[in-house]
């Protein structure tokens, strides 16, 4: 949180931003055993959106990519999302390897195995959104309905960016509370734990690659595998589980992302410039009719 809001204040926006904090959190256990379980997964990624723009390894942050309404897909086909309309670490975090950000194929494995019952036909897309209340009193609640929907018992939220851990985290409080367990991957350890969730698993991995390495199934299965044993065996609300994966032997990587001491003056002007030209293609979309229906 420090290092974004140091970030954007040299970016030129002197008020600072506030996030969502709660000092406890709702808790559902669940209510029959994993086994036996529907879940469904939670996402921040955009479906691919061919006439917005570079979406894919080494895309820059495209605005134009966003999406502003909750959308649902189907976990029976191999959909395409991409999180290049979101802050996540581009130095560092993978682009190309879906697995990092989305763990249907893990999930579809843990189902095979009996590790996990069924599938839930759908999962859903959480719009990454700076406003709190829009997302407790708009998409929280249609992701709670559409669950409902789908008669699942647990879900599966993975957010990539900053604001995206805040909006999983909101999103993970209002499932909670309808009778839904969940459990977070992130990578934003401070942001989930200031907002308060029942289950929080940390990857310390770059942002965008919370649920595995790249290239590295093994690790997104582990990964997924301490999600559900959390879902299975956490006591309370509020409980964080510390993967021991690790992105690296060294970690010096974790110092450059929004670091503005690493970032010359020039650099800066050009994000400012930037970042003011993915504000206004924002707004376009938040306010053009019907954007990102389904």
């Amino acid at each position: 949180m420090q290092r974004t809001r140091e970030w954007y204040l040299a970016l030129g926006y002197d008020n600072p931003y506030e996030w969502a904090h709660h000092d406890d959190a709702p808790f559902q256990p669940l209510r029959k055993p994993l086994a036996a379980s529907r879940v469904a997964i939670v996402t921040t990624a955009a479906p691919f959106q061919p006439d917005k723009g570079l979406q894919g390894p080494g895309a820059p942050y495209n605005a134009a990519a966003k999406f502003y309404q909750v959308y649902s897909g189907d976990s029976a086909g191999d959909p395409d999302l991409r999180i290049a309309h979101v802050g996540i670490d581009r130095r560092h975090a993978d682009m190309a390897d879906i697995g990092c950000w989305f763990p249907l194929k893990a999930l579809r494995d843990a189902v095979r195995a009996g590790r996990v019952g069924r599938l839930a036909p759908r999962f859903h897309g959480a719009p990454t959104n700076r406003s709190q209340r829009h997302t407790v009193e708009v998409d929280a609640p249609e992701i709670l309905a559409r669950c409902r929907q789908d008669r699942v018992d647990a879900a599966i939220l993975v957010p990539n960016c900053p604001v995206c851990h805040q909006t999983v985290s909101l999103v993970a409080r209002h499932l909670e509370a309808g009778g839904i367990g969940t459990v977070v991957i992130g990578a934003a350890k401070d942001i989930v734990e200031h907002c308060g969730v029942p289950r929080f698993l940390f990857n310390d991995f770059p942002l965008g690659n919370a649920a595995g390495r790249p290239g590295d199934p093994r690790s997104q299965a582990a990964t997924l595998e301490l999600a559900l044993r959390l879902l299975e065996s956490a006591p309370a609300a509020r409980t964080t589980l510390h993967s021991p994966l690790r992105w690296a032997e060294d970690d010096a990587w974790k110092l450059d992302y929004c670091n503005v001491a690493r970032t010359p003056p020039e650099e800066i002007a050009r994000l400012r410039a930037d970042n003011e030209r993915a504000r206004e293609i924002a707004r376009a979309l938040r306010e053009a009719p019907g954007v990102a229906e389904n």
